[in-house]
């Protein structure tokens, strides 16, 4: 097993923005993202990560009832002014949606089920600092109130900015370990999470996961989460970045939208990886997830 263990030259800004999606309105949700953009761009941050599925929103039934409206695609028209705002900006962007389409690296297959049924997956769409959509990654492990609606995804990806490799995750994913380390074994300095975590026990689980992954990896974590009422769900804000030693570095409110920045910094992370040595100790052996590389 070969450990990618290359460090960036110079810091980086990201912003995690915090917000709720309108229920059906994929075109309202989609100006929210473009404006959040334009609003982080403007305090220097390189990347904006949104929650999951924030442009399609937490009610699978009402998406699954008619996809062409309610889910989007990669090329989907609708995503223009994200695309723009990327592009105005020369900001980069992971926005979450419920997708029409096929696992990454999937043969074509449209009806996958036999039943007529446009296959859906939870995805975040990795938009390029030119506001090309470079490509996705799709949730690996559903939720149980998705599995009835959505398709697991089959591969993840990281992708590079400003020398920074980034992996991303996406809500539940998050709670398994290998999915994390899988992204440190492929060089990635930071784990990126947009997500839906509930008040109560989704506050206990994200409070306990991200340092965790942090620190086992000693990788910055990022979770973007939304705030207040999302189908049936009251999500708990709170979005937020740990150092790679476990340690919080920034979070936003439990209530209302916001945005917050962290700068990852080569000089921490460097340090942080001299005094703890788990990657350089794993024993040899395969990496644990097939991870894409978007460019």
């Amino acid at each position: 097993m070969k450990i990618i263990t290359g460090l960036p030259d110079t810091p980086l800004r990201i912003a995690a923005a915090q917000t709720s999606s309108v229920r059906g309105d994929v075109a309202a949700n989609v100006a929210t993202a473009a404006r959040m953009i334009r609003e982080a761009a403007a305090q220097g941050a390189a990347l904006v990560v949104f929650p999951e599925k924030i442009l399609t929103g937490y009610e699978p039934a009402l998406i699954v009832s008619d996809p062409a409206r309610y889910a989007v695609t990669e090329t989907d028209p609708r995503l223009a002014p994200i695309a723009e705002a990327c592009r105005t900006t020369g900001a980069a962007a992971v926005v979450g949606a419920a997708v029409a389409g096929r696992s990454a690296d999937d043969e074509p297959d449209p009806d996958p089920a036999g039943d007529g049924r446009t296959e859906l997956l939870i995805s975040a769409l990795v938009f390029g600092t030119d506001g090309t959509v470079l490509g996705r990654a799709d949730k690996q492990h559903l939720f149980a109130t998705e599995v009835d609606y959505y398709v697991p995804g089959r591969t993840v990806c990281s992708f590079e900015l400003r020398g920074w490799r980034l992996g991303l995750g996406i809500c539940y994913d998050s709670g398994f370990p290998e999915h994390a380390r899988a992204a440190a074994l492929d060089g990635c300095h930071a784990y990126l999470v947009g997500a839906l975590f509930s008040r109560g026990g989704g506050e206990l689980q994200y409070r306990t996961w991200f340092p965790a992954r942090a620190i086992d990896n000693t990788v910055y974590t990022l979770l973007a989460n939304h705030v207040g009422p999302a189908g049936s769900w009251d999500a708990s804000g709170g979005s937020a970045f740990w150092g790679p030693d476990g340690q919080l570095v920034a979070q936003a409110p439990a209530h209302g939208d916001a945005l917050v920045y962290a700068d990852l910094d080569p000089a921490e992370l460097a340090r942080v990886r001299t005094e703890l040595t788990m990657l350089a100790d794993l024993p040899s052996g395969p990496a644990t997830a097939a991870r894409r590389h978007l460019s």
